[in-house]
């Protein structure tokens, strides 16, 4: 009760501010001012108790809105749906609200870029650039940053920015404000602490084609070392932006119409002419080099042996146990790696009808223990020393209905056909989704979230211009990890969902999809007879493989386990 009281403090307060403003509502989105995915700052969860990944609220002095993808909104509806109208993105966007044409609503423009304004906003609103003071504790851990190796990257930083000012040259770019943390990280080769999920520094960086580059961030965040590292760059406090950009010569700015500020935006507007919206380093970055996918895949290796034993462990396991000890066990055997660093996002532990929520978070209201005949969603990733990784399996131990196998068997079907899809004629995103959706369609069924997102080297665990998805065009090229998840749910009974990381590679000059997850996928789940020969031999052959790299890892009853699913 204590924590619902402490929520309505913190609407009141918001609307309050709203009155005395004398506007009619307030947008509050989920990023911060750095815009990545996960934050140690979650305002939105603070005012609408959703704590899904994306989103955004519209509050207003009356009626309050949250707005969700397919991916949340039966998780926002049981967070947030007593206190806010819950509408999915993007069948409802807020320029749909025809009620509320021309109102006053208030956002802070160092919390938006103009291109999500415009796709969700459009000029239907008054739009007042206003800021709420939120009063977030300034973490006082100091996060050091440290320096990667070009053994564990495979490329210099020396290289990277030669490629980016030869870019810039092409297309007579005088400047480059790259404002995604994450494009900074991996052009200069450095990691840090200060997202929950991802090794990355929050950082801004501008690269001039006349060769200075001037980096922001909090100086609290270097020590000697890096210093050392970085003394051909300019260091520059994060306050110091106005400052820095009022010494530049006159000349064109590309920014990053993701990630760069209202606020940033107008700064340089008014000095300089921008002359492009994309940073070229999303392009350059996607593309993992050899190096980069050694260390992917021996991360995997590693998640795949502890993932493997916990699915061992919960199909052998005898004792009552609840989603909480689920997510315990498997991060557990995580931590028996020495390489392992942290979860790459929070695990997602669903069993019975848990299991239809996509993004699920189990807490002390909604930690359910497993009954028998349940079946368990389980999506976890770990952080290694030095890869990503992200992985899904539905798994059983009791009698499961000839329904649901028959499900999760559409489910395997599809997840096959991307793996084995030829990329020569499914050249991106978009056409390998209707792949993996056809056996569920020609049922009239479908999953209301993506088959599969971009994957980062040691950072993101979602990274673009990669997707597989219904909107994305981005042709795969070799080099570029995804992921291919493709799931079913039946709402308030259960979930379904199978992911592997794959990433496309060249064999006989032909592109393929080459798999970087290795653990079992569950046979009990399978009817076999839906399955024709070709996929029968994948699956044969996906366990062959998992047996080969991993079972000198397992005990003797593991392997005597694991050997038995390859039929």
């Amino acid at each position: 009760m204590a924590e619902v009281s402490k929520k309505n403090k913190v609407i009141k307060k918001l609307k309050n501010f709203i009155n005395d403003k004398n506007i009619d509502g307030y947008i509050l989105p989920k990023n911060d001012c750095y815009f990545t995915e996960y934050s140690k700052i979650n305002n939105l969860s603070k005012i609408t108790n959703f704590t899904g990944s994306a989103g955004f609220a519209l509050i207003l002095k009356n009626l309050n809105y949250l707005f969700v993808d397919g991916r949340y909104t039966l998780q926002a509806k049981k967070e947030a749906g007593k206190k806010f109208k819950i509408l999915e993105i993007p069948y409802f966007f807020p320029k749909d609200l025809t009620n509320l044409y021309n109102f006053k609503i208030g956002f802070n423009p160092k919390l938006f870029t103009e291109n999500t304004l415009e796709k969700y906003f459009s000029d239907y609103f008054n739009l007042i650039p206003i800021e709420y003071n939120f009063k977030n504790k300034i973490e006082k851990k100091s996060n050091k940053i440290f320096k990667l190796d070009k053994s564990i990257t495979g490329e210099s930083t020396k290289s990277k920015i030669i490629k980016v000012r030869n870019y810039m040259k092409k297309n007579k770019l005088d400047y480059l404000f790259v404002s995604a943390s994450e494009n900074v990280n991996w052009l200069l080769n450095i990691r840090g602490n200060d997202l929950p999920n991802s090794p990355i520094i929050n950082c801004k960086l501008i690269i001039s084609i006349m060769g200075k580059i001037y980096l922001f961030l909090s100086f609290n965040k270097l020590n000697k070392s890096s210093r050392k590292y970085l003394k051909n760059i300019i260091l520059c406090e994060e306050n110091k932006f106005f400052e820095i950009l009022s010494k530049l010569q006159d000349g064109n700015f590309c920014i990053d119409k993701n990630t760069c500020s209202i606020f940033e935006k107008k700064i340089l507007s008014s000095n300089f002419k921008i002359t492009q919206t994309t940073d070229p380093i999303y392009d350059l970055k996607s593309i993992k080099n050899a190096t980069e996918i050694k260390n992917i895949y021996k991360a995997h290796i590693e998640d795949g042996v502890a993932v493997t034993k916990f699915i061992y462990w919960f199909k052998k396991n005898e004792k009552a146990v609840n989603e909480r000890k689920v997510e315990i066990k498997l991060e557990n055997l995580r931590k028996k790696s020495k390489n392992y660093l942290y979860p790459s996002f929070d695990t997602i532990a669903g069993s019975g009808p848990n299991g239809s929520i996509i993004h699920y978070k189990s807490n002390k209201f909604t930690n359910r223990k497993l009954k028998t005949n349940d079946i368990l969603l389980v999506d976890s990733g770990g952080q290694y020393k030095w890869g990503t990784t992200d992985i899904t399996r539905t798994i059983c131990k009791g009698s499961i209905s000839n329904k649901i196998k028959d499900n999760f068997t559409r489910v395997l079907k599809g997840h096959i056909a991307v793996v084995k899809c030829d990329l020569k004629k499914n050249y991106n995103g978009y056409l390998i989704d209707k792949l993996a959706r056809k056996y569920l369609k020609s049922v009239g069924l479908d999953y209301s979230h993506g088959t599969g997102h971009g994957v980062g080297f040691f950072m993101n665990v979602h990274e673009g211009p990669q997707a597989i998805s219904k909107y994305n065009k981005v042709r795969i090229r070799k080099g570029m990890v995804l992921s291919n998840e493709p799931g079913f749910y039946m709402e308030n009974k259960y979930g379904i969902r199978i992911e592997n990381l794959i990433y496309a590679d060249e064999l006989k000059k032909k592109l393929i999809f080459k798999n970087l997850t290795f653990a079992p996928i569950d046979i009990d789940l399978v009817n076999f007879k839906m399955l024709n020969l070709q996929e029968k031999r994948y699956l044969f052959g996906y366990h062959l493989d998992i047996y080969s790299k991993i079972s000198k890892f397992l005990n003797r009853k593991e392997k005597n386990w694991l050997i038995r699913l390859i039929k």
